[in-house]
């Protein structure tokens, strides 16, 4: 028996399919989201990597900000559900969950037995999450992959203070106009950053030990930053963006039996 979960978020789809025994056979990540093309080819990507054929998936869960969207599957689940569960699975000593995505940041307090028992989310502002990163790497005119690698080579952090994105730009603009070292400054957008993610965790109580998912997990600067913000590791994983659609995939192997 294969399952399969397909998240939707507002940066990027991913898909990730799972045999009986719960095992990922295959994973797809298309860096584009709701309202493209990006589902559809992360579930051909991830079928093509297995493979499967449709016809051979038993049942599809979609879920993230676009699952509504998602014509193709038999149930919708949300994705606080689908992340807390597959965080469990990547690891089942997790107690609490940081998800920063492309448009919001959720934090998530996980029971022992894998259960989600609170939860808090900042989804009415940008700030803090991946799209923030994105403006800010953008005016530094570089990549998003390459901030964390600059990240390593800051003797200090530039504060940025400005919570609201549209006002960090004009703030990081400023610091550039003062010809403030580019490395300290990332180091100052991290650390905003991950001061956002450390407040909405406070909020639930944070619980070690703590895994880190989203997209925003690939950027060691980020890690790094709200590790020392809170004083605690934060653990990432290879599957750390893909908790979304595995969480899916995993429940929909539950529903179907």
């Amino acid at each position: 028996m294969f399952t399969m979960g397909v998240d939707i978020g507002s940066a990027s789809s991913k898909c990730v399919i799972v045999d009986g025994e719960s095992k990922i056979i295959s994973q797809a990540l298309i860096p584009v989201g709701t309202g493209t093309s990006g589902p559809q080819r992360a579930v051909e990507a991830a079928l093509e990597a297995a493979g499967l054929s449709q016809m051979q998936i038993s049942h599809v869960i979609a879920t993230g900000y676009g699952r509504n969207t998602f014509e193709a599957a038999d149930e919708r689940v949300s994705e606080l559900s689908c992340h807390a569960k597959g965080s469990f699975w990547i690891f089942p000593e997790v107690r609490t969950v940081i998800d920063i995505g492309g448009q919001d940041v959720k934090a998530l307090s996980i029971s022992p037995e894998g259960a989600l028992k609170q939860f808090a989310m900042n989804d009415k502002c940008a700030a803090g999450t991946g799209r923030f990163l994105d403006v800010m790497s953008r005016i530094l005119e570089m990549d998003v992959s390459e901030l964390s690698e600059q990240d390593e080579k800051a003797d200090s952090v530039v504060p940025v203070s400005s919570t609201c994105v549209v006002f960090a730009e004009s703030e990081v603009i400023s610091h550039l106009s003062k010809n403030v070292p580019i490395p300290n400054l990332i180091a100052g957008i991290h650390q905003s950053a991950a001061s956002r993610a450390a407040n909405l965790m406070k909020r639930i109580g944070v619980e070690n030990p703590i895994l880190m998912t989203g997209g925003v997990a690939n950027n060691k600067g980020v890690v790094r930053s709200l590790e020392r913000q809170l004083d605690m590791q934060v653990k990432t994983s290879p599957y750390s963006q893909f908790a979304g659609a595995l969480g899916a995939a995993l429940i929909a192997q539950e529903n179907h039996k």
